[in-house]
């Protein structure tokens, strides 16, 4: 019900959203004489803003297609390299011509950024892809928005997510390098572990995990006791909605974007509405540059994707209820998960010392959970003044974070 209502709501905002885009439009017309008036930029920004929050945020381009290399732009192409009704693996493919322009002959490492499916889409990494193109073959896992997939191509839980793991490195082969960002540092682990167990071949070279919740239960957030409060049974009686027609998956039970999105903004209220009063006076003020810069952060911030019930339910009871995977009793497909079995992979943990989604010791706890692992395998760093988002991208990320985590790859590329 709580789905229909949300479209029902899109669509009768409709005339308001039509009419704000009318007045927009003419108010900043540059043949209007009143347009550059205290007036008519009061107008423009009052209609850009009623038409911004009524829109529909769909999903962004990656829009990368260039980097630059060596004080040289290098073109980039989106490839498809392996896919699932759940997920496209892309490569981003750097131009050999221009890599050898710019003094890049070699083979660089190839890096697979497994993105978190908790709400937004993978774009939100595209500041972290466009850091690692720099000096590595980059693919990106873009997951699927519930409400797309048809009913007919079955379930998608949190095992299913652990076995695309293992089939995408299975799919790019030896040597690949692992950076998870977020969500999907459990299932990784699980999939790293089994693979070592197995002594595939195509287990990874090594694993980065950035702000994930390897183990919960320390400095536990916001996020973390919400998880631990609720009994199970609220979660799915509260947070699970089917999805209504016209989308694809009619029919199909989800964790709605909309709703994830709507608890995180909750969290920082008093800031979102500071942001859009700063929008506004910027607009007035004609300070076109500060006025796109909050339209590229809320374009990306507002495109949300729902999750499958029984993903989002596994993850609840899995991660943050039970914490399965640091306390040993993790099972995926009747085997036991055994981070112990890890001999082999490089291990980077990142945090941020302001996380309030991931507290600074979450992801740490990777490194007890794989004592057979060499001293010289292990790597920690705990980031200074970043926050969740700041561990993967911005300008710390950039300047800071991002070339110490090239240079752990680097090292294990020549082990």
């Amino acid at each position: 019900m709580l789905y229909s209502l949300h479209e029902y709501a899109y669509h009768s905002a409709l005339p308001w959203r039509l009419g704000a885009q009318m007045a927009r439009d003419f108010w900043n017309n540059p043949a209007n004489p009143l347009g550059d008036t205290a007036v008519g930029r009061t107008m423009y920004a009052s209609s850009e803003l009623v038409a911004g929050l009524t829109r529909r945020y769909g999903k962004p381009a990656w829009n990368i297609d260039s980097v630059e290399i060596e004080g040289r732009d290098v073109r980039v192409v989106e490839d498809l390299v392996w896919s699932s009704p759940w997920c496209r693996l892309l490569h981003f493919a750097r131009h050999p011509a221009d890599m050898r322009k710019a003094g890049r002959k070699g083979a660089e490492p190839a890096v697979l950024i497994v993105a978190p499916l908790s709400g937004h889409y993978a774009t939100l990494l595209r500041g972290t892809v466009r850091a690692f193109l720099q000096d590595h073959e980059v693919y990106v896992t873009d997951w699927a928005n519930a409400r797309q997939v048809p009913m007919l191509e079955g379930r998608f839980d949190f095992h299913d997510y652990i076995d695309h793991i293992r089939e995408m490195l299975t799919a790019l082969g030896p040597d690949v390098h692992v950076v998870a960002v977020c969500q999907p540092g459990p299932p990784v682990l699980a999939a790293a572990s089994l693979m070592s167990e197995d002594k595939d071949p195509n287990r990874p070279a090594s694993m980065t995990f950035m702000g994930s919740p390897i183990d919960a239960r320390l400095s536990p957030t916001v996020t973390n006791q919400l998880a631990e409060e609720k009994p199970f049974a609220w979660f799915k009686s509260t947070m699970i909605h089917t999805v209504p027609p016209p989308y694809p998956g009619m029919g199909r039970r989800v964790y709605p974007g909309f709703v994830q999105l709507y608890s995180f903004m909750s969290m920082n209220e008093e800031q979102h509405v500071d942001a859009h009063r700063r929008y506004f006076e910027h607009l007035v003020e004609g300070d076109g540059d500060a006025a796109e810069k909050h339209e590229a952060f809320y374009d990306e911030y507002l495109s949300v994707l729902d999750l499958t019930e029984e993903f989002y339910l596994q993850t609840i009871d899995i991660v943050f209820q039970q914490h399965l995977l640091p306390r040993g009793e993790l099972e995926h497909r009747g085997r036991k998960v055994d981070p112990a079995k890890i001999t082999d992979i490089g291990l980077m943990t990142v945090e941020g010392e302001e996380d309030d989604i991931s507290g600074v010791g979450q992801t740490q706890a990777a490194h007890g959970l794989t004592p057979n692992l060499p001293a010289d395998k292990h790597e920690t760093l705990v980031q200074p003044k970043v926050g969740h988002y700041g561990v993967f991208n911005g300008r710390r990320f950039r300047d800071e974070i991002y070339p110490k985590v090239r240079d752990f790859i680097r090292r294990n590329e020549a082990s």
